[in-house]
């Protein structure tokens, strides 16, 4: 079960610290992601990270985000920057349980099965 939190408002330039603690499973061993949704768009990725430590971002959050974990915590983090009004959306941490131990960077919402439940993340211009 994974637990999102950190959301909030903030002013544009602002920055913000999510987390995601995952229950009942180590987090080191599972392929992990950060996704958002805006109201009336689809879910997007803003950053994943394999079991080895590799990331990856798309070019509208790129040298903004930063995910990270700390596998002792079972803890996942996105480390936001330079926030802009488009970042505004819910915050979704996922993980898929089904590509245990994998080296793999999974970058679609599909591939992903265990979801947190959203942290809302506001920025004001």
């Amino acid at each position: 079960q994974l637990q999102a939190s950190g959301g909030g408002l903030v002013q544009a330039g602002g920055s913000l610290r999510l987390a995601c603690v995952a229950s009942g499973s180590a987090i080191s061993s599972f392929p992990m992601g950060w996704f958002r949704q805006a109201p009336g768009k689809e879910r997007e990725l803003v950053a994943a990270i394999s079991v080895l430590g590799s990331t990856n971002y798309p070019n509208s959050v790129k040298d903004r985000f930063t995910i990270s974990r700390d596998n002792a915590k079972s803890a996942l983090y996105l480390q936001m920057s330079n926030l802009k009004p488009e970042d505004t959306a819910i915050y979704y941490c996922a993980a898929n349980s089904r590509a245990r131990f994998s080296g793999t960077i999974y970058v679609g919402p599909g591939e992903y099965n265990s979801w947190g439940q959203g942290t809302l993340v506001t920025v004001s211009s």
